[in-house]
């Protein structure tokens, strides 16, 4: 499901939609609120995917990203909600989102979401 911060994203056409190759996008200053306390959580979120006809502007991506420093979301919630986004913006062949937040208490998650179109 979309969220509402999709409208961010833009894109462009893909310059080489007939080739499979991927593109790493690497985003270390990724920072979100934690729903329990209010309190930021930060974390490293790494983009991967293969474009089909689109791919995602990397200013509009930042903007994006942006958009949930005062959205409180559990780890899980939203890296779903980036995948699905994303996915949603550029219909990709395949994406995974690997968000890896920092640790918090002695405790530190990663979470791993992906995409392939059938």
């Amino acid at each position: 499901m979309p969220s509402e911060f999709l409208a961010i994203l833009e894109t462009f056409p893909n310059p080489f939609p007939q080739r499979d190759y991927s593109i790493e996008t690497i985003c270390p200053e990724f920072t979100s609120l934690c729903p329990k306390t209010g309190q930021p959580d930060y974390g490293t979120l790494v983009i991967t995917y293969v474009p089909d006809e689109k791919c995602f502007e990397l200013k509009s991506l930042k903007l994006y990203l942006q958009a949930f420093r005062n959205h409180g979301a559990f780890y899980e919630q939203v890296t779903n909600m980036i995948l699905d986004d994303l996915v949603a913006a550029t219909s990709p062949r395949s994406l995974e989102v690997v968000a890896q937040f920092t640790p918090r208490g002695g405790i530190r998650s990663n979470v791993t979401v992906k995409y392939a179109k059938d």
